[in-house]
């Protein structure tokens, strides 16, 4: 089993940046891809990006390249999420998620964390 939790969420600018951590416990962690998926009010749930479980491949959904960064430690059971040139519609809650998975479906991701809320003032 694995519990994540997400920190750093908050208020931002546009053009702003911010970074959230994922805080990951269970043995099994540094054996799953990760990532982040978010979702604003009133829309469906979207990927964001995902990293292999060695930290060696990255993928991202095409709105947030050249501007997002994931990253993982897995002696630190982390993984973060580096967003730069923030938009409004960035605006929305952002989920870490780990998983056997490699796709932008969410039911690729067995493990969630609760949210942690992010918004992109204009």
């Amino acid at each position: 089993q694995v519990q994540l939790v997400e920190s750093g969420g908050g208020l931002v600018q546009a053009g702003g940046s911010l970074r959230l951590s994922c805080a990951a416990s269970g043995r099994t962690f540094s054996g799953l891809n990760a990532g982040w998926f978010r979702q604003a009010p009133g829309k469906e749930r979207e990927f964001v990006g995902v990293i292999s479980w060695n930290g060696g491949i990255t993928y991202y959904t095409d709105s947030v390249k050249g501007r997002f960064t994931i990253s993982r430690d897995n002696a630190m059971n982390t993984v973060v999420l580096q967003m730069n040139s923030l938009k409004p519609e960035d605006t929305a809650v952002y989920y870490c998620v780990a998983g056997t998975g490699w796709t932008t479906d969410s039911y690729d991701y067995q493990y969630w964390g609760q949210g942690t809320q992010v918004t992109v003032s204009s």
